[in-house]
Order: structure tokens, then sequence, then C-alpha cells
């Protein structure tokens, strides 16, 4: 054994580690065979053969034509099917679109000369040519067979999404021939079902997970005067009420908003599109006279924007215009409690000098604005809280008579019976619910 002293390195350099390589690679292929068919193209294929002198891909092409021979030698010798017509008059090679032959189906439901509904190899040309020249195709490469996208979007969420297409289509074209009715108040109610109402019902179904109790008291026809607190920063328990409404009942609780949405470029529009309208007395009368279900937050911009320590403490109803408004209609007044909605933009202060430069009622600051450096955008997107909505029992406006609209302190008195029959409710409520959030 030589002194350890005395060895030295080998350098080899990377040229002569590819020859090496280069020549490993010859010395093991030199002894495979090249397949012996041509290509496409007319040359010489050069992969390696793996049966009788052809490669995996003429060796899987071969093997078709030679049972597509046999069968046309044989036809009647594949799984016992006769050549003759069957009952139904179709013949084993031309069997019908579930694939069944004149003596029966096979247990996968294809025929003996393998035409099924899926368009397997072998499919007749006439029926479908382009499908059957795509399915020889991937059978002379060596693919899986083709898979129909629209029969696999089928099996997984049945026919619900060929109604939904139906229904965008209807859509589209009562839009195009302007077959729909807008009201005299701007409401589109084709827009507001089919479109606006799909897109809020995911926020109200997964998102909040609205549970909603007491829909028994919401008149099912005629005049309806609902009455809920407000909250939250933004208005968002304005909409998903009104949605909880129609998904019950199948009515359109007409919302009453303030001069300050009306004169919001395009949200203004909108509103009115969706079944808004202003809070006045005079609308408010016709709506209800005309047996329309009509929604009002009496707390306005003073419930949305109160601080988080403030939270589900109602604010003041004003001077009670919705009392006299349901007075002078005689319709029910139903009060409503709505859980779940403070917590979604908690308010920790109000930035009064902006809004005032702004023109706004306030300028919320709040939790989510501290994580827009890391989160983005997305930061603001408000908290996944638990709702619930109930709906109180109806109070009677026709044992006070229509006179009652003109006696203050008859209103003052309907209005503080309205406000802490609300607040029992959210009193209540919160004592009974588990977790903000679950």
């Amino acid at each position: 054994m030589s002194d350890p002293a005395e060895r030295h390195a080998e350098v080899i350099s990377f040229a002569e580690q590819r020859a090496a390589r280069s020549a490993r690679s010859q010395d093991a292929s030199a002894g495979r065979q090249r397949c012996s068919e041509t290509t496409a193209g007319g040359r010489s294929c050069r992969n390696y053969a793996v049966a009788d002198g052809r490669c995996r891909l003429h060796a899987a092409q071969h093997g078709d034509e030679h049972r597509s021979d046999a069968r046309d030698e044989h036809p009647s010798a594949d799984h016992g099917t006769t050549a003759g017509p069957d009952a139904s008059g179709s013949s084993a090679s031309g069997s019908s679109a579930s694939g069944s032959s004149a003596s029966g189906s096979s247990a996968s439901g294809s025929s003996a000369s393998g035409s099924s509904a899926s368009g397997a190899p072998g499919a007749d040309p006439q029926g479908d040519p382009a499908r059957a020249r795509v399915e020889r195709e991937a059978s002379r490469r060596g693919w899986a067979p083709v898979v129909d996208a629209l029969g696999a979007l089928r099996d997984v969420t049945g026919d619900r999404w060929i109604d939904h297409v139906r229904a965008g289509a209807s859509f589209l074209r009562r839009r195009l021939t302007g077959d729909y009715q807008i009201d005299e108040f701007g409401f589109d109610a084709d827009l507001t079902t089919n479109v606006v109402m799909p897109l809020i019902r995911p926020l109200h179904r997964h998102y909040w997970r609205v549970s909603s109790q007491g829909v028994e008291h919401v008149p099912p026809e005629g005049g309806g005067l609902i009455v809920a607190n407000h909250a939250g920063t933004l208005p968002a328990d304005a909409v998903i009420p009104r949605l909880d409404v129609f998904d019950r009942t199948g009515r359109h609780a007409r919302e009453l908003g303030a001069d300050l949405v009306f004169r919001t470029p395009v949200v203004g529009e909108f509103a009115r599109k969706t079944g808004a309208t202003l809070a006045s007395n005079r609308d408010a009368d016709r709506l209800l006279l005309q047996g329309e279900l009509v929604a009002v937050w009496p707390e306005g911009f003073k419930g949305i924007g109160k601080p988080w320590r403030d939270r589900y403490k109602l604010q003041r109803f004003g001077r009670g215009g919705f009392v006299a408004t349901a007075l002078r209609t005689q319709v029910p007044i139903v009060p409503t409690a709505i859980v779940g909605s403070e917590e979604i933009y908690p308010m920790l202060y109000d930035l009064r000098i902006l809004a005032r430069v702004l023109g706004l009622p306030y300028f919320p600051v709040v939790p989510q604005m501290f994580a827009l450096p890391v989160l983005g955008p997305f930061a603001l997107l408000p908290l996944p809280s638990k709702w619930l909505i109930e709906y109180g029992e109806p109070i009677d406006t026709t044992e006070y008579g229509p006179d009652a609209a003109d006696d203050p302190m008859a209103v003052f008195d309907l209005t503080d019976r309205v406000r802490d029959t609300i607040q029992d409710m959210l009193h209540r409520n919160l004592l009974g619910r588990r977790s903000v959030f679950l």
C-alpha cells in the first residue's frame, strides 16, 4: 500500500465527463433494436422496439388494426351480439346512444362493436365523425379516451347547471328585448331577483351564516313596516335582512334610504333599481298603500356610525316619522333585531374633522386598517361574524286609528314601544349566542 503522502488527486474536466457518459449510453443502446415501422411523414421510426420489431406506439396501433380486422371477419362473435336487428329496429353495429345490443347490454352498458354515448374507439363515424377521428388518433398514440367535458360537468352538478344557463339566457333575452318592467319608483324587480340577490346570497349563507327566526310574523301579503336596528359602519344590515325576507317569503322589502344615498353618483341610481326609495312620508305612504313591504332603520347614520363601546345600544329613533307613516296607512309594525352586524367593522374612532371636510356623516377608523401594510386591500374585508335575525310579533296600529298620526304624544309613545321591544330582543339574543364568530 502506497504512502498517503504520495497520493495525488486526479483532475477530470467536464468535457471528459460528458464523453464518458455518451460512451456508456452508446454501449447500453448498441444492442437495442430500432422500430421497423415508418412515421406518418414516411421517415423511419427512431423509437426502440419493444415487441415484434415495433415500438410501443406502433405495436398498439398494429394491435388495434388486427382486432378491427377480426371484428370485420366475425361481426357476431363479440359478447354474443347478434347481427340482426333487435326489437327496436337497431342492429348490433348500430347500437343506441346507451350502447345496448339486441341481446342486452354488457355490465358497462357498451355494445359489442364498442359504440357508446362516450364515443369509444370504433364509434360509428356516421354519428359523430369528428369525435371518431379524435378517438382513433388518441388510441393510436396510446392516450386515454377522450372525456366529454359537458358530460362530466353534468355528472358532478346534475341538471342544476343547465337550469342556471337557461335562466341566464332568458335574463339576457329579456334585457335585449326590453321585456321587463320598472315601477314608478325605479325598482327593477327582474334585475334584483336574477342578478343582485344571487350575488349577495353567498354572503348570507356561507360568510355570515345568517340564521333567522320569527319569519312567520312578516305579513305574507299587503302592507307592512319592518323596523330594525342599524350598525356595522357600512350598512350591510340593510341588505342581508332584505335577502333573508325574500328567500323565506318571496317578497321584496323596499328600503327607505337617507338623502346621502341618492346624492351619491352611481350608488343612488343602483339603489333605486334594487327597490330603495327616499325616506320621506310621501314615498313611504305610497308604497304602503300599494300593499308593499317596507323596511326602515330609524337610527340612521347615528346607528351605523356609533363607536365600538356603544355596540348594541340603540340610538334615538328620530322623531318617529316611521310610526306616523304606519298609523296613517294602518299597517302592522314588525320590530326586528339583528345580532352580528356590529362586529363586521368595529369602529374604534371617528375622524370628525376629516368627515366634515369630505362631507360625510362620519369617517371611521376600524381594526382592519392596521393590517393594510401586510394584507393590502384584503385587509378591508368585513369580519365573518355569525348573524342572527329575529322578527318580533307585529304591533297592530289599527287600535290607535289613522288620526293618531297627528297626535305627537301617541307617536312618541309608540316609537318608544318599538324601540324598547327591539332593545329587549337584542339583549335576549346576545345572552343566548355562543360566540361572535361561531
